[in-house]
């Protein structure tokens, strides 16, 4: 899922404000490279939050921000999939079921079996 959000710069004393108008969130940045990391930041933690509560995440507004002088009206493009796969390190519990003889025969061998099931299931779904 990929889009791109609108969002308005103001220069401050410690860097640029920024302001995403579809999510209605403010965030800061001491450079104006860093301020738009920050937006895509700040958007993909509420995307997520939002998709995390079965929520819709907002469609991007096709205004042209209205700003003043010396503020920047640009755009910041956000893939909430790979948001996701960046950032949500959380870790859940599985319970999982094998024959007594394969358990045996991993455990002996001193296999991680949260890590065999990890990369088993990256490699089944191309990831």
């Amino acid at each position: 899922m990929k889009y791109v959000y609108p969002i308005l710069l103001t220069p401050c004393e410690s860097g640029y404000v920024v302001y995403v108008p579809d999510f209605d969130i403010n965030t800061e940045g001491a450079s104006l490279s860093d301020a738009i990391g920050m937006a895509r930041d700040a958007i993909g933690a509420c995307g997520l939050s939002l998709q995390d509560l079965k929520k819709e995440i907002p469609q991007p507004s096709t205004i042209v921000l209205d700003h003043k002088e010396g503020e920047i009206a640009t755009l910041v493009d956000i893939d909430f999939d790979a948001y996701r796969r960046a950032n949500d390190l959380r870790t859940i519990r599985k319970n999982v079921t094998l024959p007594s003889w394969l358990a045996y025969e991993a455990e002996r061998e001193g296999v991680n079996f949260s890590q065999v099931l990890q990369e088993g299931l990256k490699a089944k779904l191309n990831l």
